[in-house]
């Protein structure tokens, strides 16, 4: 069982790395970017707060956080802000500048990161750093390509998400079905056997009258 459900999202997976390299066409660098920044499903990942009052949060929070946690802090929101320029194309503009906002402050944190860890000789993780700070600027550079991809992408594991969400409805409805007629099955069986009682109990007690008259 286990091995099979793998093998399913193991499919799944592939199904939409074919979906993104289709969309990159023969952009490689855009594939690359982001494969590492789309979520299969956006629903459960992006935060649900409104974007403003996220990006209000998350200025007040970072200031008492290391860089890296500011960086991640900052990625939620980037995250949030292209979700929601991906779903709101009447309003690029305005978020194509929150996006480069907060992509130069991804940057900034990740650079301060990087030298800190540079500092402590961790060449292998400033490097991961480095790999990072590159695609950060190449999504502030192509941020229309960006949005562009992002838009068909996440459209159309919405409606795959959103007839998964239909089928497991469905599926809850038959199980409230069982469910119900489990009850209505048991409830048939606890009136039968209190038909059955009620039964013995008239004959006991017209047994009951009967003897008492005899001995009248």
């Amino acid at each position: 069982m286990w091995k099979r459900r793998r093998k399913v999202e193991e499919k799944k997976v592939k199904k939409e790395e074919s979906l993104l390299k289709e969309l990159c066409r023969d952009d490689s660098e855009l594939y690359d970017v982001l494969a590492s920044l789309l979520y299969l499903d956006p629903i459960a990942a992006i935060s649900r707060t409104d974007l403003e009052i996220l990006i209000e949060e998350t200025e007040k929070s970072v200031k008492d956080l290391g860089y890296e946690m500011a960086r991640l802090k900052y990625r939620q929101v980037m995250d949030k802000a292209l979700f929601e320029a991906s779903q709101n194309p009447e309003e690029r503009s305005r978020y194509i500048k929150v996006i480069k906002d907060l992509v130069s402050k991804i940057v900034s944190a990740t650079e301060k990161a990087k030298e800190k860890v540079e500092k402590n000789g961790l060449t292998d993780k400033a490097a991961s750093l480095e790999r990072r700070i590159h695609n950060f600027i190449f999504i502030s550079e192509r941020i229309e390509d960006v949005i562009n991809v992002a838009s068909h992408f996440y459209n159309e594991r919405l409606v795959i998400l959103g007839e998964k969400g239909r089928r497991e409805e469905r599926r809850e409805e038959r199980r409230e079905m069982g469910r119900e007629e489990r009850e209505e099955a048991e409830l048939e069986e606890m009136r039968i056997v209190g038909r059955e009682e009620a039964g013995r109990e008239r004959r006991r007690k017209g047994r009951a009258e009967a003897r008492s008259k005899e001995f009248e």
